[in-house]
């Protein structure tokens, strides 16, 4: 089904086009391996141009991939994180397209005049109207919610589109996941077949999580050629790796001019143990909640108590307890500047058989700018590779491993720009005009001849 049959796959050659390719968590280095034992063919074909960029922090999906489709970073854009807290009720919800604060790419090119289409791009449910069409990604509920237009429900729930794999029981049922992991495969393939063939569009969108999904539950099969499921996830990634050819090939077949991005949100390495920051602040003395954490929920932050001076929200984002930000708070001005160097200190010394967990502790001053700025989180913790943090509110040791296997990094993002220059031979390195996952956003403003500034929504932040 397409949506403009028979209309062939051709256009006049003037109208300037952009396709991204979104590769949710590959990490760079692994890309390499996976095109060079030839699990990933199509993935090589772009590989030896590719260079590794930087995640924003957190390194988390929603603040990444809405920084990539913004231009902007967290003190723009407003998405700090998986969830957020309201500061009168402390009620927690996750985050959504709706809190995002200022224009996304496909607003402002659709104010030039420009055409989108988006197919599972995190952080983008609810959708709403742009110009032109698009199918949410995670954590997208309903599918007619998940769409833009209204038409595409239909049009794709006929062909069974799934929206997001099951993964509640990925630890238990590893095999499980690869059936559900291969169904969201195909409905890609599905939707791609149906938004790309007439042509109607100046910018294409189309992002992959199933490796994300993959690398969290069995990094260690990926990695460790002896696992017993290595060679079904394997087989998983070759799968996965034909659908990227398939997208290659319609991007060679366009005429010029045309550009092709292909990117990561973070990097991915072999979990060494979670960290739980609420459980490390409460063995500090300054989270309290009403009941033990035994009898709280994960998530349910409602229990913090007035002699609480330092909460956690996922993964690393620490709010002092300030009398003017929240409604039982304690900490004053006067104090904030002694309780953020005292939780620095403290936490660079954290260590698990030895090792230093923390990388480095980032305050607010140097991590965000902009008018989000006042609701961002105190401190932001940066771990080094392996270390997963978490901030539940149920937990009372500070490490372990719950079903995963591996977690986000900052670093060894992946990035592909079919303008970027070749691989210089003497020195083995490729310059990479990108940095950050925010920069790719704006290589695409540019690339249409829109300056990269938006200005704010001014919308309304709990």
């Amino acid at each position: 089904m397409t949506l403009r049959s028979p209309m062939p796959e051709s256009s006049p050659p003037s109208t300037p086009r952009l396709v991204v390719l979104g590769l949710d968590g590959l990490p760079l280095s692994l890309a390499r391996r996976l095109a060079a034992d030839g699990t990933c063919p199509n993935l090589g074909r772009i590989v030896d141009r590719a260079c590794s960029i930087e995640a924003e922090l957190p390194e988390l999906s929603p603040v990444n991939w809405t920084s990539f489709m913004t231009g902007t970073g967290p003190g723009e854009h407003g998405i700090f994180g998986f969830t957020r807290i309201h500061a009168q009720t402390y009620e927690m919800g996750l985050t959504n397209f709706t809190h995002v604060q200022v224009p996304t790419i496909f607003d402002r090119l659709g104010d030039a005049g420009f055409t989108s289409r988006s197919i599972n791009l995190p952080n983008t449910y609810p959708a709403r109207p742009i110009k032109g069409m698009m199918v949410s990604g995670f954590v997208a509920e309903e599918l007619q919610r998940a769409v833009f237009p209204p038409m595409l429900a239909a049009m794709l729930g006929g062909r069974g589109y799934l929206l997001e794999a099951d993964t509640t029981r990925a630890a238990q049922e590893p095999l499980h996941l690869l059936a559900e992991l291969r169904r969201t495969i195909e409905s890609r393939r599905t939707a791609l077949n149906m938004l790309w063939p007439d042509l109607a569009w100046n910018c294409f969108v189309f992002v992959l999580t199933e490796t994300d999904r993959l690398f969290h539950f069995l990094f260690d099969a990926v990695e460790d050629a002896s696992h017993p499921l290595h060679r079904p996830c394997m087989e998983l990634l070759t799968e996965w790796d034909v659908l990227i050819g398939e997208l290659l090939d319609r991007y060679d077949a366009l005429p010029e001019p045309k550009r092709l991005l292909a990117l990561a949100d973070h990097g991915f390495t072999r979990l060494v143990t979670e960290v739980d920051v609420n459980a490390l602040l409460r063995d500090m003395g300054l989270l309290h909640t009403a009941l033990p954490p035994e009898a709280c929920d994960d998530l349910d932050a409602t229990g913090i108590t007035p002699a609480t001076k330092a909460f956690a929200l996922d993964p690393g984002r620490i709010y002092l307890h300030r009398r003017d930000r929240f409604a039982r708070g304690c900490v004053d001005a006067a104090e904030a500047a002694s309780l953020t160097q005292r939780l620095r200190t403290a936490l660079m010394e954290v260590r698990h058989h030895g090792r230093p967990v923390f990388k480095a502790i980032h305050t607010a001053d140097t991590l965000y700018s902009g008018p989000m700025r006042p609701y961002a989180p105190d401190l932001v913790c940066e771990t080094h590779p392996g270390f997963d943090l978490k901030a539940k509110f149920n937990r009372r040791d500070v490490f372990g491993t719950f079903g995963r296997t591996g977690t986000h990094t900052v670093h060894d993002v992946f990035f592909f720009d079919s303008l970027s220059a070749p691989l210089d031979p003497a020195s083995q390195s490729r310059s990479c005009r990108v940095t950050r996952v925010r920069d790719a956003g704006k290589e695409i403003l540019r690339w249409f001849g829109i300056a990269d500034t938006p200005e704010s929504q001014n919308l309304l932040l709990i």
